[in-house]
């Protein structure tokens, strides 16, 4: 299965939401951001039970910051989509949504937004809504990939 993840307050922190994974100085000095713990734990499990694992955000963040917080905590991601591919995409398949998994051939999103979730039932495409202070937001996922069908 193709799943995707949220980055801002699904896996990187917008403030103190969640625990976060520990950085060293030079990481910070480098831009690496803080990221949820248990992010790499999950991840890793996902990819090991045969799912690609991917980023899709509607951040403006460049897709090579990106992969370099994510190769910093040791996680390799499949395909990363960020807003200007997102918009590119979604305005040429004339879709009026923040988000559209299926244009990308995601078929199971991750996010932190109920405004997500209303989108996923208005377009019809599969998502797990996670609340930044969630502390079983690893099992919830899990159970949610388990149960999808």
């Amino acid at each position: 299965m193709n799943i995707s993840f949220d980055l801002d307050s699904t896996l990187i922190p917008n403030g103190k939401e969640f625990e976060t994974e520990k950085r060293n100085r030079i990481a910070k000095l480098f831009g690496i951001e803080e990221i949820r713990k248990g992010t790499r734990e999950l991840i890793s499990d996902l990819q090991s039970q045969g799912h690609n694992i991917h980023i899709y955000t509607t951040s403006f963040r460049t897709k090579r910051k990106i992969r370099w917080t994510l190769k910093y905590y040791g996680i390799k991601v499949n395909r990363i989509v960020n807003q200007v591919e997102n918009r590119k995409i979604l305005k040429s398949r004339n879709i009026n949504s923040s988000k559209y998994p299926p244009a990308f051939d995601f078929d199971l999103h991750i996010d932190d937004l109920k405004g997500v979730g209303i989108e996923s039932e208005k377009f019809n495409f599969k998502v797990i809504i996670i609340q930044p202070t969630n502390k079983k937001w690893v099992e919830k996922i899990k159970y949610g990939i388990t149960n999808l069908n």
